[in-house]
Formats: C-alpha cells, sequence, structure tokens
C-alpha cells in the first residue's frame, strides 16, 4: 500500500509540473477568451478586404497558439489515464483492505478473548511456586525436569501470543489510520485531476469552435473562388463535343506577341474528357480498328439490340422512334471513317436511352445533352445508323450513359474524377499506340493527335498578337500571389485580375502590393521569372509539379494549386482548362 501511494504521489507531482507548463503556455492564449469577432459591417463588399485580413490574423494566431496546447494536452491525456488507472487501482486495494479490517476486527474480539486467557496464565505461572521450592519437593528429577520444561514452555508459549495479538492490534489502528489518510489525499489527487481535464478540455474545445468558425468563412470564400472558375471557364465557350461546331483552338506556337521573354500554358484536350474521345475514335478507326474495339477502349459494356421503334421524346420536336432519332444527330463530320461514325451511332443511340430513361422522359437537342437537328442527316452517318441498328452498350443489365468529348488530351478519365459519383462503365485510359515517357511521345503517339485542340494555350487578349503570351513579370506576379496564399490562405480574396473590377465587390492587390504584401510576411517575390519545369504523370495524365526560377529564388507548387491561382489572376480570358498541361517559352 505504501508503494502504492508513493506511485500515486509521484505522479501527482508530475502531473502538477505538466499543468505548471499549461498554464504558462496558456497565459499567452488570450484569443480564447474574447470570443466571437464583433464586427458589423454596413457594407460586406465594401469591407470585405478588411474582414479578411482579421480573419486571417485571428485564425492564424488560433492555430499557432492551439498546436502546442494540443500536443501537451494529447500527453497529458495520456498521463491523465495512467493515474487514473492507479487512482482506481488504489481504491481497489483500499476496499479490499477496508475488508480485511473489518474482517481483522471481528478476530480480534475472538483473539481479545484469547488474549485475556493468556495474560491471566501468565500471571498464574509467574506467581506459582517457585523453582527452587520445586527443587525440594518430593519429585523425582526425571519429573521435575520435565515439569519445569513444560512450565517455561507455557509461559514462553503465552507471551507469545501475547506479544501477536499486541502487534496485530497495533498492526490495525496503522492500517485503519492509512486507509482514512489515503482516502482523503485520493479523493483531493482525483478533485484536482478533473479540474485540469476540465480545464483544458474547455480550452481546446473552444480554441476548436472559433477555428471552425473561421473555417467555414474560409469554405465560403473558397466558393466563390470556385465559382468564379466555373465562370471564367465558361466564358471561352470551348464546345463539349464536335456537335457544337468547328474547334476554333489556335497554335500560339506560331504567334509572335511582340515581346521575349514570353510564356504561355498550353492544355493537352479540352472539357471533359469522360467516355468516347471523338478525336481518338478518328485516329483508331484510321488505324484499322472497328467500332466495337474504339467502344471498347472507353467503355466498360457490352453490346445489346434495342427495339428500333423505342419511342423518343425531342424537345421542342414532338416524339420519333430510336433510329429516326439517331439519323437526326450532328455530332462528327460525315467525311469520318465509317468505324468512328458506328461508334459514334451506338453511343449516341445508348446516351439518349440513358438520359430519357427508355423514352420516359425528354432530351434537349443542345450539347448538353447531344446535338440534334430537325432533318435526318444522310450520307454516311445514315449508312452507320443503318448498320448498327438498334445496338446499345450495357452495364450490370443497364444501358449506359455513354459520353463523349471532342478531345481528351491523349488521356480519358473516369466520371468520378471529373464529376463526382463514379460510374463503373467509365475508364481512366492512356489513349495512344504505345508507351509515352515525354511530351515529345504523347504528342506523336495520342489517336487524338489530329485534332485542333490537342494541344493549345486557351483565351487570349486583343493585345500581343491576340495570344495568350505572357510577360515575365505577369508569370512572377502569378508566382508571388501563389506563394502569398500559401502563406496566408485567407488573403485570396484580394488575389483576382488585375486587369478587371473585384468579381464580387472588394479590392483587388495589384502586383505592387502583393510584393510588399509577401516582403512583411518575410518572403522574398519575383520580378522576373527565367525558368518554369514541369512534372507530370504519363501514366494518369495529369501535371503534378511546376518549379519556377528566377530572380527571387526558386519556388515549387503543386499542377493543381498552381492552375486554380493561375486561372484566377491571369489577365483577359487566359485559362489552363485540363489536369494536363505544359508550358512553352520563346
Amino acid at each position: 500500500m505504501a508503494r502504492l501511494l508513493k506511485k500515486i504521489i509521484k505522479w501527482f507531482y508530475i502531473l502538477l509540473t505538466v499543468l505548471f507548463f499549461f498554464l504558462q503556455v496558456t497565459s499567452y492564449l488570450p484569443w480564447l477568451h474574447v470570443g466571437k469577432l464583433q464586427v458589423v459591417y454596413a457594407d460586406e463588399l465594401e469591407d470585405i478586404a478588411r474582414q479578411i485580413e482579421e480573419l486571417a490574423k485571428a485564425r492564424q494566431q488560433s492555430v499557432d497558439a492551439t498546436k502546442p496546447l494540443e500536443e501537451e494536452l494529447d500527453r497529458l491525456d495520456a498521463k491523465l489515464k495512467s493515474v487514473q488507472a492507479g487512482l482506481k487501482k488504489a481504491e481497489e486495494n483500499i476496499v479490499a483492505l477496508e475488508k480485511s479490517i473489518t474482517q481483522r476486527e471481528k478476530d480480534f474480539e475472538r483473539q481479545y478473548v484469547i488474549l485475556a486467557e493468556r495474560v491471566g496464565s501468565y500471571y498464574k505461572n509467574l506467581r506459582g511456586p517457585s523453582k527452587f521450592l520445586t527443587l525440594l519437593s518430593s519429585q523425582t528429577a526425571s519429573v521435575l525436569t520435565k515439569d519445569l520444561a513444560y512450565r517455561q514452555m507455557m509461559a514462553d508459549e503465552d507471551k507469545k501470543i501475547i506479544s501477536n495479538i499486541s502487534q496485530d492490534l497495533l498492526t490495525l489502528e496503522n492500517d485503519k489510520k492509512k486507509v482514512e489518510e489515503d482516502k482523503i489525499r485520493l479523493a483531493e489527487l482525483q478533485t484536482k485531476t478533473d479540474e485540469q481535464v476540465a480545464f483544458f478540455q474547455k480550452e481546446v474545445k473552444g480554441a476548436k469552435d472559433y477555428q471552425a468558425q473561421l473555417s467555414t468563412k474560409i469554405a465560403a470564400l473558397t466558393a466563390r473562388q470556385q465559382q468564379l472558375l466555373g465562370q471564367r471557364l465558361a466564358s471561352l465557350n470551348l464546345p463539349t463535343s464536335l456537335g457544337a461546331g468547328p474547334l476554333y483552338c489556335v497554335d500560339d506556337r506560331k504567334l509572335d506577341p511582340g515581346f521575349s521573354q514570353a510564356f504561355a500554358f498550353f492544355t493537352y484536350g479540352i472539357p471533359h474528357r469522360v467516355g468516347m474521345n471523338q478525336y481518338g475514335a478518328y485516329g483508331r478507326a484510321m488505324a484499322g480498328q472497328d467500332y466495337h474495339t474504339i467502344l471498347q477502349a472507353y467503355f466498360n459494356a457490352t453490346f445489346e439490340k434495342r427495339d428500333p421503334n423505342t419511342t423518343i421524346k425531342v424537345q421542342g420536336n414532338g416524339a420519333m422512334s430510336l433510329e429516326e432519332y439517331t439519323k437526326r444527330i450532328y455530332e462528327v463530320p460525315d467525311s469520318w471513317p465509317m468505324e468512328a461514325l458506328k461508334a459514334q451511332a451506338v453511343a449516341a443511340r445508348s446516351y439518349v436511352l440513358a438520359y430519357t430513361n427508355n423514352g420516359q422522359g425528354e432530351i434537349c437537342t443542345t450539347q448538353a445533352c447531344q446535338v440534334f437537328k430537325p432533318e435526318p442527316k444522310g450520307g454516311n452517318w445514315e449508312q452507320a445508323v443503318n448498320a448498327t441498328g438498334g445496338e446499345i452498350m450495357v452495364s450490370g443489365g443497364q444501358v449506359i450513359k455513354a459520353w463523349y468529348s471532342s478531345t481528351d488530351g491523349g488521356y480519358t478519365f473516369t466520371s468520378g474524377d471529373v464529376w463526382g459519383g463514379n460510374k463503373p462503365w467509365t475508364k481512366r485510359l492512356r489513349d495512344t499506340n504505345g508507351e509515352v515517357a515525354s511530351f515529345a511521345d504523347l504528342q506523336a503517339k495520342s489517336y487524338d493527335r489530329e485534332s485542333p485542340c490537342f494541344y493549345s494555350a486557351q483565351g487570349a487578349r486583343s493585345a500581343y498578337a491576340k495570344s495568350a503570351w505572357l510577360k515575365q513579370t505577369e508569370v512572377a506576379d502569378i508566382v508571388n500571389v501563389l506563394m502569398l496564399v500559401k502563406a496566408d490562405d485567407l488573403v485570396s480574396d484580394h488575389l483576382y485580375q488585375t486587369d478587371k473590377p473585384h468579381p464580387f465587390g472588394g479590392e483587388v492587390w495589384n502586383e505592387e502590393k502583393v510584393k510588399s504584401e509577401l516582403k512583411s510576411r518575410g518572403l522574398k517575390p519575383f520580378s522576373n521569372i527565367s525558368t518554369i519545369s514541369v512534372g507530370w504523370d504519363s501514366g494518369i495524365g495529369k501535371t503534378t509539379s511546376i518549379a519556377v526560377s528566377g530572380d527571387g529564388g526558386s519556388q515549387n507548387f503543386s499542377g493543381d494549386e498552381f492552375k486554380n491561382y493561375f486561372n484566377l489572376r491571369a489577365p483577359a480570358n487566359i485559362q489552363i482548362v485540363g489536369p494536363l498541361y505544359n508550358v512553352e517559352r520563346r
């Protein structure tokens, strides 16, 4: 028991030491007690800059101060669990000892009777005939010796019993006293432990709640940025499929912007890269593949026949049979190889059945669905429709929504990669006729390399030969913006295009302001970029990293973060529009 109590006291002192450290830390956490920011703005749009700055400072202070608190609280929690286990064991020992004392007290009642008898016996032995008189008695020497030995033995036994019972009584009293003392100490230790645990739990919860409020505001800002990115991408009017009309992608490598050094960011393909790659089907047909092989390259599906007379309701055009509807699809040029046309016919037929739930619903006539015109297309297209009459693709017994897009840039993706909610019939595919180890390989081996949008810079401005070329200083500004937002993500609402008003009514920081903000955070901004290196995954077709160097040193970014802030900051409507992109320099 004494050893256990020493361990408990040792833990208690360790606990006090840790708690003292925490109290020192928390003395620097005034934010834990200030509550929510009490800022009321008359005009949220005009003052959004000030709001974000305050949020940035508050959250950074909270994160910096809470991190060591959380780390130490984790350590404290582990120690408290050990202490509480010790307390539980000690309490069990106390309960056992109390039961033992109760039993010993009952036993002592019986021993007390024995003790009284032994004391009386011992007293009688002491008062009995002397050993000298015994020697003078008429007993023989042998009997006399035995009698003396017996009397001595009885006296010694009485003395031993008296001593043992007395020692038991003293031990019992000491144990009872110690139990009471231990119960008091344990109660005090438990109370202090509970108070300290409650204190730190409250402090950390307050910090977490506060940070959650800031995170909610950050999420709102992020949502606004994603909304803007979507609007900017839509402003390019990039066609989803060939049915929307000719592809007007310009090879900016042939345009001279009138300055150098110049950089342009070229994207492989245009949205949305799910399902059949139309130019890829063209390339595969030119390579001798039949339409089944082409479709199985892009879809995890099997082929079935459906009733060609199934009724299809077409928005603004009434109802018609499945085959009459398919003959009026204008998605690929009539001059393309027959096997590519057949592949498109099966994909279009599958798509409309899936979209309308086998004719129960109605389908639109634009590229938002698939491009339809009232007059049959005729020619080779009608031959392809007739040759595949009623043929569709199914997965799991259900007709598939056979998405397709004009140009995938050498790679297709699953629906989950692009939109979420992965459909099992969509594939990740490197759409090439062999392995690729470089961008040069990709451009030589991709089945859709004949598309004018296979490799192009998207967007332009009226100056600089109406190209997407950027000056060194403009690229440096984009890099500075990304450095700043990585240092303090709450300033991102100031980092939109400098050649347009703030999209949500706030303040846009220009190039010099961004540099100043970087310097105030101990970072060296760029004024010029000399080199840009692109890292990419040739297996799935995605730019993974961007490394830049210049007068500000060297910086590395992920492919996604660079693309997002490039698209927010780049002038005019210049955009990177896909997962795989490269940089050109002149």
